[in-house]
């Protein structure tokens, strides 16, 4: 049987990955699963931080890598609006498409930090409720750790600019 093909995304905070991720669902007719509405679900206003993101992120991990290996073998592709914006973040990738041999597309965003930054400034004004953690301060942040993808990483890259 056919696995289903797994897409994910890189992009610098601000870059438009939930929006990309919603259109290529939607084009794709895939199971679209939203790291923001897992955590938002699972742990209620616990996400007040980078570091109280990374714990709970952490926690949600094993289950999310159980349900994907799961749909992607039914056949059924699956778009993932989880960061790959890390080594360590897109090895959990590899790991989810390698262990069941499925097929995988990483959506690499290429938009400067001017416009991530407008981008979030008018995510805020939209939804009122990220204004604590959708910031400039946030962004530098964790745009520190932000390493855009490498071809020795071996990955199927597609990368989109500003328009995209």
């Amino acid at each position: 049987m056919n696995k289903g093909v797994l897409t994910f995304f890189c992009g610098k905070m601000g870059s438009g990955k939930s929006t990309k991720s919603s259109a290529i669902a939607k084009e794709r007719n895939a199971v679209l699963l939203s790291e923001d509405e897992w955590l938002e679900s699972v742990f209620p206003n616990k996400v007040r931080s980078l570091d109280s993101y990374v714990e709970y992120s952490n926690q949600l991990k094993p289950q999310i890598k159980k349900l994907v290996q799961s749909i992607l073998n039914t056949g059924t592709d699956v778009v993932m609006d989880f960061p790959a914006n890390t080594i360590s973040q897109r090895d959990w990738f590899r790991d989810i498409f390698s262990e069941i041999k499925a097929h995988h597309d990483l959506v690499y965003i290429e938009l400067d930090n001017e416009d991530c930054l407008r981008q979030i400034k008018k995510r805020r004004t939209e939804q009122p409720e990220r204004a604590a953690t959708d910031t400039q301060e946030m962004f530098e942040h964790v745009t520190k750790y932000f390493v855009e993808p490498k071809p020795d990483e071996g990955f199927n890259v597609t990368v989109v600019g500003r328009n995209a």
